[in-house]
């Protein structure tokens, strides 16, 4: 039986508008009475996750800025830093090579942007997925720890523009394109599918035992992590081949049709 089910956010359960299903309460409280554990498993920031489920931060699981940082019920469950003068290094030479890439230091506690780049439309796109977040004079100013560093463009070509500036560093660093906007980098040893381990062992879970939805790149190692994978109809075409089931887009309350195909079938 399936005890947990852990779910991206954007692209995946939220629609393209940023909203949850219509649906999502009723859904959320069928999972609560059949004491099936849902979380949410994002690049997004601790803070942005309990921000978006206010009334269920004490009830959900978060699995924040791609698996670096971990929390239920407001302790921690898991968390990977970065090397604190590696993320400078990459954080400096990114703004240097191209002042018109938004460099977010991601910090355990806050996120940190430069002061010359927090503007209306970056600060827009920030507040998405960073609910807590100070403008700082230079990175170096930063006494936080590290857990990752996160460039975003608004011409969504992330992959084109900011992934030849760092993809040297993917032999020593964890270098994901988050979407078509955003790259992170994190320490080498972490992302979702390893957080989701982590959840497993900390709660006593089997893979058999978890769910997992996703659509982009950064959801790939988590496909691996849970018997029960699910890709959205609009997810990238490496997920849908990593991911073992296939539901709806996100347009269409993917997910709670996923899930419910999983209560249909006895196994929640």
């Amino acid at each position: 039986m399936i005890k947990l089910i852990l779910t991206d956010m954007d692209g995946t359960l939220l629609d393209d508008a940023g909203n949850l299903p219509v649906d999502f309460d009723a859904m959320a409280a069928e999972l609560k009475r059949r004491g099936v554990l849902f979380g949410a498993a994002s690049g997004r920031q601790y803070f942005s996750l309990i921000e978006s489920f206010a009334k269920y931060k004490d009830e959900f699981l978060f699995v924040a800025e791609n698996g670096t940082n971990v929390r239920y019920q407001g302790k921690q469950v898991f968390s990977c830093p970065m090397e604190h003068d590696v993320a400078l290094h990459i954080l400096n030479e990114v703004h240097a090579a191209d002042p018109g890439i938004f460099c977010v230091y991601c910090g355990l506690n806050d996120a940190y942007v430069l002061r010359d780049q927090y503007i209306g439309p970056n600060i827009a796109e920030l507040r998405k997925y960073y609910t807590h977040a100070q403008a700082v004079e230079r990175f170096e100013d930063v006494q936080d720890t590290t857990i990752k560093t996160a460039f975003y463009v608004t011409t969504a070509d992330s992959e084109a523009r900011i992934l030849p500036h760092v993809i040297k560093y993917r032999s020593t660093q964890q270098v994901v394109l988050s979407s078509d906007y955003w790259l992170d980098i994190m320490n080498k040893e972490v992302n979702k599918g390893v957080a989701v381990r982590a959840v497993e062992k900390a709660f006593g879970f089997a893979p058999d035992e978890v769910a997992v939805f996703g659509d982009y790149l950064n959801d790939l190692q988590m496909m691996s992590a849970a018997t029960y994978s699910f890709a959205m109809a609009n997810a990238h075409p490496d997920i849908k081949a990593a991911a073992r089931y296939e539901t709806a887009s996100n347009e269409e309350a993917g997910v709670l049709k996923g899930i419910q195909r999983l209560i249909d079938a006895g196994l929640c």
